[in-house]
């Protein structure tokens, strides 16, 4: 009998949590705007460390006696801006970026986006960096020898081969960066994890909403890792090739 009411009961949990008012529309809104959240912050992300990891790699790949005060200048700066991103929590990111920056701002998605994506291309940065690291030196001479400048050999010879070195860890990247966007909702942008807290603010009941939303974020995780895995097979292929 315990089961039985037991079963009755989470039931009717679910039902007022999934269904009644039409509440299982609001996680799919929810779910759309944490998506769209994560590709536009890895997006600004990548973008923000690939600039910030070529002014690193480039200083220090400078002939010794050779250094650019311009280049060290830039270099600086963005060390200093990978060091503050690195060294202090995001939710604190969030909370100044949406209460002392953006404090009269009433877009909270906007303002989670630039602090998920500024937080993001401190890591980006230092991902990519690895990447071009590991491109051996000789691949840039060569790229000098044939007459390019610094900038068309990262281009055309260096970042495309750093790019398979570096795809895992952009894979886990967004899958970290994915995860995280359950933290803007403690500076009121209406994601999945807010509507979640909504919900089981209406119903008094934080259980289901909650249970529900880690399985979506579970769901959605899962399949990237497998496309994630069936690309990086598809590039170990056509190298072979």
């Amino acid at each position: 009998m315990a089961l039985i009411d037991w079963l009755d009961s989470l039931g009717s949990r679910l039902y007022r949590a999934f269904i009644e008012g039409d509440r299982w529309k609001l996680y799919l809104q929810g779910l759309g705007t944490t998506l769209e959240m994560t590709v536009v912050a890895l997006i600004f992300g990548v973008l923000l460390g690939l600039v910030v990891a070529v002014v690193r790699t480039a200083h220090d790949q400078q002939r010794q006696g050779r250094s650019n005060p311009l280049l060290g200048f830039f270099n600086v700066l963005c060390n200093l801006y990978t060091t503050v991103i690195r060294g202090t929590p995001m939710m604190v990111q969030l909370l100044i970026w949406s209460f002392v920056i953006f404090k009269t701002s009433r877009n909270k998605v906007l303002v989670g986006i630039i602090g998920l994506g500024i937080n993001s291309g401190a890591y980006v940065a230092e991902i990519i960096r690895g990447g071009l690291m590991s491109v051996d030196a000789g691949q840039s001479e060569a790229g000098r020898s044939l007459g390019l400048g610094y900038f068309d050999t990262m281009r055309f010879i260096v970042i495309p081969q750093a790019f398979k070195n570096i795809l895992p860890s952009l894979g886990n990247e967004f899958i970290t960066l994915f995860k995280d966007t359950s933290l803007v909702q403690a500076i009121g942008a209406a994601e999945l994890t807010y509507y979640a807290f909504t919900i089981g603010g209406r119903t008094f009941d934080y259980m289901p909403p909650l249970i529900g939303i880690a399985l979506m974020y579970l769901v959605v995780v899962i399949v990237f890792t497998w496309l994630q895995g069936k690309l990086e097979r598809r590039l170990r292929q056509s190298d072979r090739r």
